[in-house]
């Protein structure tokens, strides 16, 4: 399998290659960034409030996200609930949950958010940018991992608008010959 510098988490299936290769790039990148670190790389510091917690806010269609990430058992608190009451769908649940897999963190970090606008799938997608940036944010060396896996990108795909003339998008109205 040949691995490229850019290569992004497109389908659920390629999240286990995605860690896999995370793996390997953290043990080469640990030697390689001593000896840069000796030259003029300064590290990026944490970045948390006084109750220790990191903010990140993720976007995705026409959600947003407010998360706070803290140290903890790995509970995931949505608008008030649990992660599996306010998510039906065992893929939203994986969605949610890809940056802490990738990262190797599950259960390491307590999810605190809001999100609002949008459908379930959404702010499924919001909930994993702002998670993802918020561990950033919290463990500034994570930042490769979650950049190769494509987590820190705001995925821009939105629903396209309605034509005049058309019954949606595309779709046009049925053609009858007689």
């Amino acid at each position: 399998m040949a691995t490229s510098k850019t290569e992004t988490v497109t389908d659920l299936k390629d999240l286990g290659t995605a860690t896999d290769v995370a793996a390997t790039t953290d043990a080469t990148k640990a030697t390689t960034t001593e000896a840069v670190a000796t030259d003029t790389a300064e590290p990026k510091e944490p970045v948390k409030d006084k109750l220790g917690r990191s903010y990140g806010t993720g976007r995705r269609k026409e959600s947003v996200a407010r998360v706070w990430v803290k140290p903890g058992t790995g509970k995931v608190i949505v608008n008030g609930k649990e992660q599996d009451k306010y998510f039906g769908r065992k893929t939203h649940l994986l969605v949610i949950n890809q940056p802490f897999i990738i990262t190797g963190r599950a259960g390491q970090f307590d999810v605190m958010c809001t999100v609002k606008g949008g459908g379930l799938s959404g702010q499924a997608g919001a909930l994993r940018h702002g998670i993802s940036r918020a561990l950033e944010n919290f463990e500034p060396t994570l930042r490769p991992v979650l950049k190769k896996a494509g987590m820190l990108t705001r995925d821009a795909r939105a629903v396209e608008r309605k034509k005049v003339g058309l019954h949606k998008a595309r779709r046009m109205k049925q053609w009858a010959k007689r």
